[in-house]
């Protein structure tokens, strides 16, 4: 039998939901339309995607949106375990932390195919020109601290809270 969780974790997981799908858009904003208009100045995207196409390449945009789509999928998964079952405040953010942190990797590598498409094509280097994959790499180290802070006042805690057993043997003198 499900419990419902508490109103403070409903709304971290809302949040959390919230900032993943964020994070998982300007992902495939930047991998499809940003980075490439800005690796290439001057051409259009459809004049971008033209050249492409003429050299077998693409952005390879239904890989973008399944990677980019996967951690949202998370998140909403999440976000009804979250809503079901009776979870402590602690245990769900720090899933949501744990999905923000992948943010980082899971861009790298949705934009690993794209980027050596422009450059095989284009006879760029295969990185980012756009600068707006930054808001990602900042979300994911500022979760990587939250997620640190939690364990570390986590285990703060349980320290605290664990008393050793105490026995005292012996006569007390009068």
């Amino acid at each position: 039998m499900a419990t419902t969780a508490s109103w403070p974790a409903i709304a971290a997981a809302v949040v959390g939901t919230l900032l993943v799908t964020v994070c998982a858009a300007l992902g495939a904003v930047q991998i499809l339309v940003l980075n490439p208009l800005a690796a290439v100045p001057g051409a259009s995207l459809a004049q971008i995607q033209q050249e492409l196409a003429a050299h077998d390449e693409s952005l390879g945009t239904p890989f973008v949106l399944a990677e980019m789509g996967f951690g949202v999928l998370l998140a909403i998964a999440l976000l009804f375990i979250a809503v079901r079952i009776r979870l402590p405040l602690v245990v769900i953010a720090g899933g949501y932390l744990w999905l923000l942190i992948l943010a980082t990797p899971a861009y790298f590598w949705a934009s690993f195919g794209a980027g050596m498409s422009l450059a095989d094509t284009f006879g760029i280097s295969g990185g980012d020109y756009s600068p707006w994959a930054w808001p990602i790499y900042l979300v994911s180290a500022l979760a990587t601290g939250g997620l640190v802070a939690i364990l570390v006042i986590s285990g703060v805690k349980a320290v605290r809270n664990t008393r050793p057993a105490v026995t005292i043997s012996g006569n007390s003198a009068n």
